[in-house]
């Protein structure tokens, strides 16, 4: 994910960080909105962690992705988002070029894998409404543990090798400033790996799934009621694939408009221009709050992540047995 992307010419200009021009009530109103944000980010992608992970009613595929990107975005809440904030309110980049590399390491991986592994929700959800039968068969918990952790393997090696090529891991420190080198070749492979393909799959995999849903509710309406007690059960079932696939169609529609903001903006942007840069700010922003919004639409939407929340507030996870607790 390109923040500051430079050309090699352009590493360590002279820079200085500008004196402060707000008063400090505006000052500090800045920070307790930033820490607040920030917190609100990595307590709502904790719950998710833990109610995916505590209650075995929630191991199923479709929730163990959901798992993946609320681990994401705890990465974000913990890592980007606090350091990004205060480097806007400062203008300057204070903490040092350690937290400079984590800073830059974190983001590349939390976009890389978020992207992608809505991108997995995405087919995780076609083959559930176009092949039921070979999804029950062949989609367990386990294959898509497989998958996420695959997609997790191959961002780190990516990201890795993608900041290691353009020479991140030597120690070049700009004052007030925290940058990284991705040269012209490496950005448009990055823009076809991360952005391209894995949101080009997602919109045309989640048309056809709401063709699909939209499909199964006109069949549905058009069954008669003498229907036998097996149909009425693979009714419930066709139901309920299309309400996940519904809710799931909320997480990534929400996500692809918080994050195709900042890569249009990086398109159309040049990153020397700097009377534009504000722009791209608020972009990065609106991605980096997509990881606080995805815990509200799961309290919203979602029945399950209501009740774990009812009985983790109460302390009933605690309970000998709590996850054998029905949930659903």
């Amino acid at each position: 994910m390109n923040l500051t992307a430079l050309n090699q010419t352009d590493v360590c200009q002279e820079y200085w960080c500008p004196e402060r021009s707000v008063s400090l009530s505006v000052y500090v109103i800045l920070y307790v909105a930033a820490a607040a944000v920030s917190l609100l980010t990595v307590c709502g992608n904790l719950l998710v962690i833990i109610s995916v992970s505590h209650f075995k009613q929630l191991h199923t595929p479709a929730n163990i992705l959901i798992l993946s990107l609320a681990v994401c975005d705890l990465l974000v809440g913990v890592f980007v988002m606090p350091f990004h904030l205060s480097w806007l309110i400062e203008s300057c980049w204070i903490s040092g070029s350690l937290m400079c590399s984590v800073f830059s390491f974190v983001t590349f991986q939390a976009t890389s894998v978020s992207v992608h592994t809505v991108a997995l929700i995405a087919v995780d959800r076609f083959l559930a409404l176009s092949s039921p039968f070979l999804y029950s068969e062949k989609i367990s918990p386990t294959v898509i543990c497989i998958a996420t952790l695959f997609n997790w393997l191959f961002s780190l090696f990516y990201n890795f090798t993608l900041l290691y090529v353009n020479g991140n891991f030597a120690d070049v420190t700009c004052p007030g400033e925290c940058l990284y080198i991705v040269d012209e070749v490496s950005s448009l492979i990055d823009l076809i790996v991360v952005f391209l393909v894995p949101c080009t799959l997602i919109i045309i995999l989640y048309t056809h799934v709401f063709v699909i849903a939209k499909k199964h509710v006109t069949a549905i309406r058009a069954l008669q009621v003498h229907n036998s007690t097996q149909s009425s059960k693979n009714r419930v079932g066709d139901k309920s694939e299309r309400k996940a696939a519904i809710l799931l169609g909320i997480l990534v529609i929400v996500f692809l408009l918080c994050l195709l903001p900042y890569y249009i903006c990086s398109l159309v942007i040049p990153y020397s221009d700097d009377d534009l840069f504000h722009v791209r700010d608020v972009t990065v922003m609106i991605f980096f709050l997509n990881s606080t919004i995805n815990p509200i639409i799961y309290a919203l939407f979602y029945p399950w992540f209501k009740k774990s929340l009812k009985l983790i507030f109460t302390f009933k996870v605690f309970n000998r047995d709590s996850s054998l607790m029905n949930v659903l």
